[in-house]
């Protein structure tokens, strides 16, 4: 399986890489596999990622976000973690997706949380930014306040 490099890009901190194994590439939807790279565990308060933990991240050319299906060490599901993004950059070894944000927490158990919508806020985004990320928050919960939570959640966006 094909290794690469994913760079999180978030202007207020240093980025983030990790590396991730290639699960599959049609041109435009990306899937990658990664084991969380966080040091220790990452307590969200509504979600612990922690030791264990298989991320599979799902990154669009064209689309305005990224999804993050976890997993816990037994195979468990925890929920989905979807960040508001522009579209990724792939490159040949490497994936750089640059985050507007707002992200959005997706439980196993149905619960649906908009997170940083204060950090969001006092990041100054110029306006035509602002509004596309606000408007993929907007369309990501609406799809998922009416589906069915299950591995199907995802499969018409």
């Amino acid at each position: 399986m094909e290794e690469v490099v994913v760079r999180l890009v978030k202007h207020s901190r240093p980025d983030t890489t990790y590396r991730a194994s290639v699960v599959s590439d049609d041109g435009t939807h990306v899937v990658v596999r990664a084991p969380w790279s966080g040091p220790g565990t990452r307590d969200m308060g509504f979600v612990r990622f922690e030791g264990g933990d298989l991320f599979t991240e799902h990154f669009w050319r064209d689309r305005w976000y990224s999804i993050k299906e976890v997993h816990d060490s037994d195979g468990g599901l925890k929920g989905w973690y979807c960040d508001i993004a522009r579209p990724a950059v792939v490159t040949e070894g490497e994936i750089v997706v640059e985050d507007l944000y707002l992200d959005l927490w997706v439980g196993a158990d149905g619960s649906i949380i908009r997170l940083d919508e204060d950090e969001f806020a006092a990041a100054g985004l110029d306006p035509v930014t602002a509004e596309r990320a606000v408007r993929a928050l907007d369309e990501l919960e609406a799809h998922c306040r009416t589906r069915v939570i299950g591995y199907g959640l995802w499969d018409e966006l």
